[in-house]
C-alpha cells in the first residue's frame, strides 16, 4: 500500500468512527461506568505518557462528566504518584454527579481566568512535574490563550496535550480550531515540539496535539 493510499484509508476510517459518535466515542465509551468522550487509542497514549513521565500534577481543562478525570486519577493511582486537577465552568452544578477519587480535585471556573490560574499556581510550585490536557472551548482564540497560559506551567519533558485537533483535520468544524491555535503558538514558542510518535495507532482525535516541552 502506498503512503497516499494509507493516508486515505486512515482518513476514511477516522471520519466513519467520528461521525458515528453515538455508537463509538460520544456517550458510549466508559471508564468505570462514567462516559469518556475520547478515542480509546488516545487514552492508551495517555497512560503511556503518565507511566513514562510520572507527572506530579495533571491539569485537565474541561471536565464534562468526569470520566476522563477518573481515568487519569486511576492511572496516577496505578503508578503511585500524581494528582489530577480538573477545571470546568459547570463543575459546581454537577458536583454530586461527578466521580470521586482521592487523587482528583475539581475546580469550577473559566480555564483562562485569573482566579483559576491563581488557584492552579498553588499546586504547581517548583520541582513539581506538570502535565496539561486542554479540552474546553475549541475555538482558535480560546485555545491559543490556554496554550500561552498553561505552557508556562509545563516542566521539561512533560506534555501539553491539545485535544480535538481533528476538527477541520479531517472533520469539518465551521471555525478555526485547536490545530490552527497550535500552528500559531509554535510560531512564537520554540520550547515545545510536536511528538509525532504519539500518532502511532493511526486513529487519534489529537493529531499534532501532543506537544512535548524540550527545556
Amino acid at each position: 500500500m502506498t503512503m497516499k493510499a494509507e493516508e486515505q484509508l486512515v482518513e476514511q476510517f477516522h471520519k466513519l468512527y467520528y461521525s458515528n459518535g453515538s455508537r463509538t466515542w460520544s456517550g458510549n465509551t466508559k471508564w468505570l461506568g462514567y462516559n469518556v468522550l475520547k478515542c480509546p487509542l488516545d487514552l492508551w497514549i495517555y497512560q503511556e505518557i503518565i507511566f513514562e513521565n510520572k507527572p506530579d500534577i495533571i491539569i485537565e481543562a474541561g471536565t464534562m462528566g468526569g470520566g476522563t478525570s477518573l481515568f487519569l486519577a486511576s492511572m496516577c493511582d496505578a503508578i503511585g504518584n500524581g494528582t489530577v486537577i480538573s477545571i470546568d465552568l459547570q463543575n459546581t452544578n454537577h458536583t454530586d454527579e461527578l466521580p470521586k477519587h482521592p487523587r482528583l480535585i475539581y475546580v469550577s471556573g473559566d480555564s483562562i481566568s485569573d482566579k483559576t490560574i491563581e488557584y492552579i499556581n498553588m499546586y504547581t510550585y517548583p520541582n513539581k512535574k506538570v502535565m496539561v490536557i486542554l479540552d474546553t472551548d475549541h475555538r482558535k482564540e480560546h485555545v491559543l490563550k490556554e496554550l500561552n497560559l498553561y505552557s508556562k506551567l509545563i516542566t521539561k519533558d512533560q506534555y501539553l496535550i491539545v485535544e480535538d485537533t481533528n476538527l477541520n483535520h479531517p472533520n469539518p468544524a465551521g471555525f478555526e480550531g485547536p490545530m490552527e491555535a497550535i500552528d500559531e503558538f509554535l510560531k512564537e514558542n520554540k520550547d515545545f515540539v510536536i511528538d509525532e510518535s504519539k500518532n502511532k495507532f493511526y486513529l487519534t482525535f489529537n493529531p499534532n496535539g501532543y506537544l512535548k516541552k524540550l527545556t
